[in-house]
């Protein structure tokens, strides 16, 4: 009877192991940048940053639509997510799945990295990866 009930768990475990995602075809010209901070500001905390998208919509997580997608901003991030899989969502990846087009965020004093990245329905990268310009902010 247990081993019954292991098979979907090691089925997921496999599935997610072992295979890569197929991004979302992105639009020609697709772009994503950071509106607000500008690169090198000095600002205080909390720090409210403002998403930029063109040639694209933005929809919700999980809302089917072509050429939309949802913002991930990447927080002193030293490299891009695998973008075979979906986005992570830990300290250094902020998902915005209810489509929102800024925030506002508590960061500690000192430098900071900020970058978008857009993900599909699921938080796929899409394909080509829609990314902003990283920027480097100084919180006092």
């Amino acid at each position: 009877m247990l081993r019954y009930s292991l098979l979907p768990f090691s089925l997921a475990c496999l599935l997610l192991t072992g295979l890569a995602f197929a991004g979302t075809p992105a639009p020609e010209g697709a772009a994503a940048y950071i509106i607000s901070p500008a690169d090198g500001a000095e600002v205080t905390s909390p720090v409210t940053v403002r998403f930029g998208l063109k040639g694209m919509g933005v929809a919700p997580a999980g809302t089917e639509k072509e050429m939309t997608g949802h913002h991930h901003l990447l927080i002193d991030s030293d490299s891009l997510p695998d973008l075979d899989m979906p986005i992570p969502a830990d300290d250094n990846h902020k998902h915005f799945g209810g489509g929102q087009t800024e925030v506002s965020i508590e960061l500690a004093p000192g430098s900071h990295t900020l970058q978008l990245l857009l993900g599909d329905l699921v938080h796929i990268p899409h394909e080509p990866p829609i990314l902003s310009d990283k920027i480097t902010i100084t919180v006092k």
